[in-house]
């Protein structure tokens, strides 16, 4: 898995999406936002992380003809 500052990863274990800020070898540094808007950042094991599956905008139109439709 090649990583770039930018992409967007998970926790392979769950939780909330993650951007790549910075890589060094196998140490990825992370940020996010909290529920609260606070903001951290992680350095992770590339082990530990996975590329995140996002929505794009044309995928959220499709659905909001899909419900217009019905």
């Amino acid at each position: 898995m090649e990583l770039k500052a930018g992409d967007v990863v998970m926790l392979k274990s769950g939780g909330m999406p993650l951007t790549v800020a910075d890589v060094d070898g196998n140490d990825i540094e992370c940020v996010w936002l909290g529920e609260e808007g606070d903001l951290f950042r992680e350095t992770l094991p590339r082990a530990v992380l996975e590329v995140a599956l996002l929505a794009t905008d044309d995928d959220e139109d499709e659905e909001d003809e899909d419900e217009k439709a019905a």
